[in-house]
């Protein structure tokens, strides 16, 4: 059957569900309602079901359960106020995935659902080794709406810092340089993360025993074309983020670009290298304010012990700056300020472990 996206009018053929550029419902050309699809892994709208008893849905209680018959869900994996997430297998390859699985409040705002069909879109595209993207976003017959990613496992970096209380600045330089290049990839398909937070990294291990960092949930992003329907969907709980590493912008409700990405990213590698954040206060309020007015701590000042380069502290107090136009333009030209910073005997183009992180 071909379908119809009723925005843009593109035509597909097969299983899609909704449309790769804008995020709409595919329609059947001629515009007839949506017929349930036969076989594995069919999914249905919920017009379909109009008229019928409503299945009771347990978006929190799922294990066990096989979701439009493709996903076997094996166990919950983590929760948060707008979703539930899962580990699963397809049934026919077997390969693991993390779903999150939409609360029913959420999967009802037409606004909400509309920008993360159109960030499922573009989440696709975000295939990068550093990055965790979206494989696909369904829905059941029944009504749930859910999004499909790679699972990957390891130790959530916040963990790590926790565990280790500092983390070697030439670890540092190469989590850095990995987050940076994945967020980039972002940043050229015009998304912000808005949401980057030590929890949100996962530190995994590679076939060869070293380790990488690869950027987590993307689901509080957004485009940077959003303008006016920003507003809009604020009021909905969808735009947010963690107070600790927004930007002083985003905490004013500023439009945001990718620097605000960078400022977070800076805040990541401070706590990273001392433990401890750049600013003191005994509340998030305290917090907040003091991201809004005061200079950050220097790193040497902060944990002066450490002896950690000049260099460094400069980079980053750069990166953290009120001021957006006064930071690195992207995570890459922070990522290698930063590195210049921790080796300044060594040049990209020298070859050396510089070498390898910056050739692209």
């Amino acid at each position: 059957m071909k379908l119809r996206c009723p925005t843009c009018g593109t035509l597909y053929e097969g299983d899609a569900k909704f449309c790769a550029k804008d995020g709409g419902r595919l329609l059947p050309v001629g515009g007839a309602p949506v017929a349930p699809a036969a076989g594995p892994g069919a999914t249905a709208p919920r017009a379909a079901a109009e008229g019928a008893p409503k299945k009771e849905l347990r978006h929190s209680s799922m294990a066990g359960q096989v979701l439009d018959g493709r996903y076997q869900i094996v166990k919950k994996v983590g929760e948060g106020g707008m979703s539930f997430v899962y580990l699963a297998h397809d049934i026919s390859t077997n390969e693991r995935y993390a779903i999150k699985i939409l609360s029913p409040g959420l999967a009802e705002d037409t606004n909400a659902m509309a920008r993360l069909r159109r960030e499922a879109s573009l989440g696709i595209r975000l295939e990068h080794p550093n990055v965790c993207h979206i494989v696909r976003m369904g829905e059941t017959e029944d009504g749930l709406v859910y999004v499909v990613m790679p699972f990957v496992e390891g130790e959530v970096l916040s963990d790590r810092n926790n565990r280790l209380g500092v983390i070697p600045l030439a670890q540092v330089v190469v989590w850095v340089n990995e987050i940076g290049a994945g967020l980039q990839v972002a940043h050229d398909l015009k998304i912000i993360h808005r949401d980057l937070k030590p929890e949100n990294i996962m530190i995994c291990a590679r076939a060869d025993g070293t380790e990488s960092a690869v950027v987590m949930d993307f689901g509080l992003a957004k485009e940077r074309r959003s303008g006016a329907e920003l507003e809009k969907l604020t009021a909905t709980g969808i735009i947010l983020g963690t107070p600790e590493f927004m930007s002083p912008e985003q905490l004013r409700g500023k439009t945001l670009d990718a620097r605000t990405d960078v400022y977070s990213l800076a805040l990541m590698t401070y706590e990273m290298l001392t433990g401890k954040l750049p600013f003191d206060g005994r509340n998030q309020q305290e917090l907040m304010i003091a991201r809004l007015r005061a200079e950050p701590i220097p790193l040497r000042e902060r944990r002066p012990e450490l002896d950690l380069p000049e260099a460094v502290e400069q980079v980053l107090l750069r990166a953290m700056a009120r001021d957006p136009d006064a930071r690195p333009a992207s995570t890459v030209e922070f990522a290698r300020e930063f590195a210049a910073a921790a080796h300044p005997r060594t040049s990209p183009s020298a070859g050396g472990l510089l070498g390898k992180l910056f050739r692209r």
